[in-house]
């Protein structure tokens, strides 16, 4: 059965959660969660999102962000595939590290925005990791980074903030803190299901207007899948390639192939583009001219472990 096609605009609100394959730790570790954390400052750059939440658990992670741009395909795409050859990387490891495709609920506005968020910063408390007085100090979560002021470019709460009358200042998420405190008296602690199921969270008028939307995509294309086409991904991954081959294009793109010090230059390119773009083997293989791809995979390997020993 074919998966419905998900919608994206310019402006789109989304709470996108994944999970570990097997329901795996695959935060178990602080160099696990801080990793994640820093490829996701990253993507938010490079994709112009706008993060308004987010939560690393042990085993899954939440976040809830704007696309200022219909590209949250292509972001999550680099998000979970650079962070998935870091990790592996790290651990000697290969094979899938998410339970397979990222879930992604579509919200109306601000305000649901701001409930989400509220779920999201809630989750270790729900989870029994932290109790609610210490909850500004769970590490893993924007929660933590609102309160000390320590956030990034794209980490941006005053859109849903805003909903609730409050402003990002020491006083306004003191404020954000004791709403937090209500929230868990008022549920009890239960968790909020429909904030993290169905597709899409707002009025009955809205969602039947997504709804229609939908559909008539789904009846465009049938088969319709939320993947980003192996061609458009190339074409970034070729992109990168030119910037760095300005930097040196005497050296690697008019040497031939053969040449050894030309061939360690461009698997050090190729190991770049792994780690950057999420390129694929087969693909550096054929583009940068360095044989069979089962060689080319153990010589990238070693130019990754190595610049990771450099960066």
């Amino acid at each position: 059965m074919a998966r419905l096609p998900r919608i994206e605009y310019p402006g789109a609100i989304h709470h996108v959660i994944n999970r570990g394959n097997y329901r795996g730790d695959v935060f178990g570790t602080a160099g696990a969660a801080q990793a994640f954390v820093r490829t996701l400052e990253q993507a938010a750059e490079r994709y112009g999102w706008e993060v308004g939440a987010y939560v690393i658990m042990r085993n899954h992670y939440h976040l809830a962000l704007r696309t200022v741009e219909p590209n949250l395909a292509r972001g999550m795409h680099w998000l979970q595939a650079t962070f998935a050859t870091r990790f592996n990387r790290l651990r000697d490891e290969r094979g899938h590290l998410f339970q397979g495709r990222y879930k992604s609920i579509l919200l109306e506005n601000e305000g649901v925005w701001a409930r989400v968020a509220d779920y999201i910063h809630l989750n270790p408390v729900r989870a029994g990791l932290v109790p609610l007085a210490q909850l500004a100090q769970f590490r893993w979560s924007s929660l933590t980074r609102f309160c000390r002021g320590g956030g990034f470019a794209g980490l941006q709460a005053e859109a849903w903030l805003a909903t609730q009358g409050l402003e990002p200042t020491p006083v306004g998420w003191q404020r954000y803190l004791d709403h937090l405190a209500d929230v868990m008296a008022t549920d009890e602690g239960a968790v909020e299901r429909p904030l993290s199921a169905g597709w899409a969270m707002g009025t009955e008028a809205w969602l039947a207007e997504i709804a229609s939307r939908l559909k008539e995509r789904s009846a465009q294309a049938p088969k319709a899948e939320y993947l980003v086409p192996q061609d458009a991904l190339m074409r970034d991954w070729e992109a990168r390639l030119q910037q760095m081959l300005a930097e040196l294009p005497a050296v690697v793109d008019g040497a031939e192939p053969g040449d050894a010090v030309t061939r360690a230059c461009r698997v050090r390119l190729g190991a770049r583009l792994q780690q950057e773009c999420g390129a694929s083997v087969e693909w550096i293989a054929q583009r940068l001219g360095l044989g069979k791809t089962t060689s080319v995979r153990v010589a990238l390997w070693r130019a990754r472990k190595m610049l990771y020993v450099t960066t």
